[in-house]
């Protein structure tokens, strides 16, 4: 029964609920195939999901030999290089290099940019039809806000944002052959391009979270080379990617129901509790990374093999009616808000209070320039990419309205 749900379908992507609900009348973990990765077990509950991140001595990132669990054989090189970061790191490894990157987050005050991060959603909800209408939500708003700011914060050039705009329209292209082939020539590029960044921090100095890296790495020198061009490499991505799909989600749903639209607009303050039901009910990240089985293990009477592979299911987490009442049903008042869009664990995301603050900004940025926002086509007629894992929408075409 678990193989009936296709985790790449656009049926799936465009409301995960039925399929959720599938999985868990199967259990609280079930086995079932998943797009390159193959034969796994997924969580179905808020508490088994919540068990799989926390216990990284049972589920851990890596195999007995220090290989990737969620890396299959056949990945070029530079892929490997590039996922050799903290996110796919257990103990010790991962405290020694989330050391280092909180200390870097502490020095830039990030919790002080919220004033800045307004100015630049200002700014481009401004520019929103500047091209013309009907405009398309996700390249000239959700995408471009998280990616200013990121690059900000890393202390990249203005000027090259292009480069990390194409990048990141690789990433969401992925889903054929063509589009992997293009996104390994972008990746080569953007990893020589930051190699760059850092040898010219490290000869000159400067400003942004990157130059705040260089830093670090000197006082301590508890990082190789390597290891920072992966760190910005992800910071970046992660950085950008998952709060694209947040605001656009978020936008999505506003628009389909202008009565929640004009109840947020009606009172700002309101705006972290519904960015708070946004995270937990759009489920931009989908699943965590696979984790390998250390030792035979049961999870809520399903009896799990040393060797074996599981997946935390996050949207399935954010969906559980017991950890939430009505899960199915979109909330902007919901208190108290059980999810783990951020993970949980040693793992938890670092970027969250980010997120949260772009995630308003954008919101409000967008509907105090343009209260009549609608959509340009009919709610049935907004695509998702078939890309398993991450739920974001393709186009999010809009105009001005009244």
């Amino acid at each position: 029964m678990a193989e009936l749900v296709d985790f790449s379908s656009e049926s799936f992507l465009r409301d995960p609920q039925k399929g959720v609900a599938l999985l868990r009348s199967s259990g609280p973990v079930v086995a079932t195939k998943f797009p390159i990765l193959g034969r796994l077990w997924v969580t179905t509950t808020y508490e088994a999901a919540a068990r799989v991140l926390k216990d990284s001595t049972t589920f851990t990132l890596r195999k007995e030999g220090g290989s990737l669990v969620g890396l299959p054989w056949w990945m070029p090189k530079l892929i490997r290089a590039l996922a050799n970061n903290m996110l796919t790191m257990d103990e010790p490894d991962h405290t020694r290099l989330r050391d280092i990157v909180d200390e870097a987050f502490r020095r830039r005050a990030v919790m002080d940019m919220e004033t800045h991060i307004r100015a630049i959603a200002d700014r481009l909800a401004d520019e929103l039809f500047a091209a013309g209408s009907p405009a398309d939500l996700v390249q000239r708003y959700a995408r471009m806000l998280p990616l200013a700011v990121i690059c900000e914060l890393l202390g990249l050039p203005s000027a090259d944002r292009p480069k990390f705009i194409a990048w990141a329209n690789s990433i969401a292209n992925l889903t054929s052959a063509f589009g992997f082939l293009r996104l390994m020539g972008g990746m080569m590029k953007m990893r020589r391009y930051l190699k760059g960044r850092l040898q010219v921090a490290r000869e000159q100095g400067g400003e942004g979270l990157i130059a705040e890296l260089v830093r670090v790495e000197k006082e301590g020198g508890r990082i190789t080379p390597d290891e920072m061009v992966s760190m910005v490499f992800l910071l970046l991505g992660a950085g950008s990617e998952t709060t694209t799909h947040l605001i656009s989600g978020s936008v999505l749903e506003l628009l389909k129901d202008p009565a929640r639209r004009d109840w947020l607009a009606a009172d700002w303050s309101r705006a972290g509790l519904a960015v708070e039901e946004f995270l937990r009910f759009v489920s931009p990240v989908q699943f965590s990374k696979p984790r390998y089985v250390r030792h035979d293990v049961d999870i809520e009477g399903v009896k799990l093999k040393k060797g074996d592979r599981v997946m935390a299911m996050i949207v399935a987490a954010n969906l559980d009616p017991g950890s939430n009442e009505c899960p199915e049903r979109l909330d902007l008042e919901r208190r108290p808000n059980r999810h783990l869009s951020f993970g949980t664990g040693i793992h938890f995301c670092l970027g969250h209070q980010l997120a949260r603050i772009e995630g308003i900004c954008a919101l409000q940025a967008l509907f105090t320039r343009w209260p009549g926002l609608k959509l340009a086509v009919d709610p049935s007629q907004i695509h998702w990419r078939r890309r398993p894992g991450i739920r974001m929408i393709a186009e999010l075409p809009v105009v001005a309205g009244a």
